[in-house]
């Protein structure tokens, strides 16, 4: 794409889109596409780049959220009990990678079509880290005295000090809690898709807005800094390295543009200027980390004793996992045995789920404004929703123990590399899928120093609670009533969380069952928080504007619009004669494309038939 011809062309490109209003009545708007942006995008959405530039840039996605994908699977390792066992570490990594990759080639083709990442998510992990602290029996194997803890991570040769029948109990224990989480994501995943096939996703935003939605993901990343310290702690001084180098890069120097080499057949060899140390500056920083702890392994700075914690920020620690783990092997279901449903694990994933669809919501509106289309259609946003739905029950079918949602960063990626085309998150897909069937690059990723890994969450976890906050910029934070809301949401969801795990023994019903499930639900930060906080925004008397829920009810509709492509982006793959049935008028996750007199199909936006407003 040359600058000179976009430049040349003027706002010359109009479409007549009809909207259909409450009324059923439909009403023109017109749309001009404005392909003289001050950031002019370098592909668009539907434009498709060289196969070798796709895929440059699909390898430059793909790196920036793996260190995300990696921290959440060794989460899960944790929860599951299976942190003493580097091949089911393995595993769990190569099918979070996997489904990262289908998740992502389902989303960009059959769900909303826009350039999006989906990758593994914190929101499903985090209540299952807080019933993990509020039990201090979480991973001890029944009938038997053995924990299989996180404070207890030997080398893998350091595990013939335990029997083979111990070990043999917690490899059962682990797979077992595997099971559980499948189970219990299976029908949360089937849950998410009927959100999405009926078009439950508009009622719900009637009642849950920003206000809820923030503290409620904020408690969470605020909670998991007790287990990210976990990693930290094996060496401070190689994980502030870690953090440091990342802050440089990513804050410090973020206005600078760096050199890169370059050639095409136009230009020849050539040097241009790019933020390269910006985007890549988490990865960066764990090379950094990573090369410190070689060279403090190989100076003899680091002990040698495995049952020191320290022995973990040794670059030679987990060696082995390499040597072992196989080259290749494709994911399957029920890899780890038949699924079972824990009630309380059903319950933590049901909160994230609906979190999850609502981060989602915003990650599509931020996604259009990024590549200058449209805010989302209603079909589409229905159709993406489902697509993560169907994709959460095949991640809990193949034992990942976590789901996927759509990543912010990537988002904030395309912005800077002004590349919005959705050819190359096929390319990502592919790539993720490449990484998950390939067994050695998951083992290299396993055997990262933990002081490492605990620097990059220092990173990764604040940039998300930063994120978080950002979606009070709709709200009005000058009124008392949303800022008392947000506070006592906030404390009341870390207060009982904490105040449970102190005092486990306060609730007692006289039945044992019952007081599990109790305790499992109030140990979950998210779902304390997110009641609190729902059940006061939508009591407590205040507009909808100053709850901050009108833009996302009611999205700006001006008379013009100035994008670079309309609302066919989010066209399914389907004919167009049946987009042009009238029961199209009723199916939430399709548009209705009524055939005019000379034969076109103008778009129409069914928002309002979908949720009855």
């Amino acid at each position: 794409m040359e600058e000179n011809n976009l430049n040349e062309r003027s706002l010359d490109t109009k479409e007549e889109i009809l909207l259909m209003d409450k009324d059923n009545e439909t009403s023109k708007v017109e749309v001009e596409y404005d392909l003289t942006t001050p950031e002019t995008l370098l592909y668009k959405v539907t434009d498709t780049p060289p196969v070798y530039m796709s895929i440059f840039f699909a390898l430059q996605q793909a790196l920036l959220s793996l260190s995300g994908s990696l921290a959440i699977s060794t989460f899960v390792a944790d929860v599951a009990c299976a942190s003493d066992f580097p091949d089911i570490k393995t595993d769990l990594l190569s099918s979070t990678m996997f489904m990262n990759g289908v998740t992502t080639l389902l989303q960009v083709t059959l769900g909303i079509r826009l350039p999006l990442f989906q990758g593994a998510t914190p929101v499903y992990v985090i209540p299952l880290l807080a019933l993990q602290r509020l039990n201090s029996n979480f991973c001890t194997v029944p009938g038997s005295s053995i924990s299989v803890t996180n404070e207890t991570m030997y080398n893998f040769e350091a595990l013939n000090m335990t029997s083979h029948f111990d070990m043999e109990s917690k490899r059962r224990f682990a797979f077992y809690r595997l099971r559980e989480f499948q189970g219990s994501l299976i029908l949360v995943g089937l849950v998410h898709c009927f959100v999405g096939l009926t078009g439950t996703v508009g009622f719900l935003m009637r009642f849950i807005g920003p206000v809820t939605i923030v503290p409620t993901i904020l408690v969470g990343g605020i909670f998991i800094s007790r287990s990210s310290s976990k990693f930290a702690k094996a060496h401070w001084g190689i994980s502030a390295v870690t953090a440091i180098t990342s802050i440089i890069l990513s804050l410090y120097l973020s206005k600078l543009n760096m050199p890169c080499p370059a050639w095409s057949k136009k230009k020849g060899f050539h040097i241009y200027w790019y933020p390269l140390h910006r985007v890549f500056a988490i990865l960066i920083g764990m090379l950094v980390g990573w090369t410190m702890a070689a060279i403090m392994t190989h100076a003899g700075a680091l002990t040698d004793n495995p049952k020191d914690p320290q022995y973990l920020a040794r670059t030679d620690a987990r060696a082995g996992i390499i040597k072992n783990a196989t080259w290749f092997r494709v994911p399957y279901p029920n890899q780890f045995g038949t699924p079972y449903v824990n009630v309380g694990f059903f319950v933590a994933f049901l909160i994230g789920t609906i979190v999850s669809i609502l981060d989602s919501i915003g990650d599509y509106n931020a996604c259009a404004r990024t590549c200058n289309v449209p805010p989302p259609a209603a079909h589409g946003i229905n159709r993406g929703i489902a697509v993560e739905g169907i994709c959460s029950a095949i991640s809990g079918a193949i034992g990942c123990g976590h789901a996927t949602s759509t990543i912010g960063a990537n988002i904030g990626a395309v912005g800077v590399t002004r590349v919005a085309s959705r050819n190359v998150f096929v390319w990502v897909g592919v790539i993720y899928m490449i990484f998950g069937v390939v067994g050695k690059v998951s083992a290299v990723f396993i055997t990262m120093p933990y002081p490492v890994l605990g620097g990059a969450m220092i990173i990764m976890y604040g940039m998300f609670n930063g994120i978080i906050l950002s979606n009070l910029h709709a709200v009005s934070l000058s009124s008392t009533r949303n800022v008392a809301i947000i506070g006592i949401a906030i404390l009341v969801g870390l207060m009982i969380p904490y105040w449970l795990e102190k005092n486990p023994g306060d609730i007692d019903t006289g039945d044992a069952y019952r007081d599990s499930i109790i305790k499992n639900l109030m140990a979950n930060p998210n779902l304390c928080c997110g009641i609190l906080a729902c059940f006061l925004d939508n009591t407590v008397p205040g507009t909808i504007e100053e709850r901050g829920i009108a833009g996302w009810l009611k999205p700006d509709r001006a008379k013009t619009f100035q994008y670079s492509e309309g609302v066919e982006v989010y066209q399914p793959l389907l004919p167009r004669k049946w987009l042009s049935h009238k029961i199209m008028r009723y199916i939430p996750f399709c548009p209705f494309q009524p055939r005019t007199s000379d034969n076109s199909y103008p778009i129409v936006d069914t928002q309002s038939v979908h949720e009855k407003e």
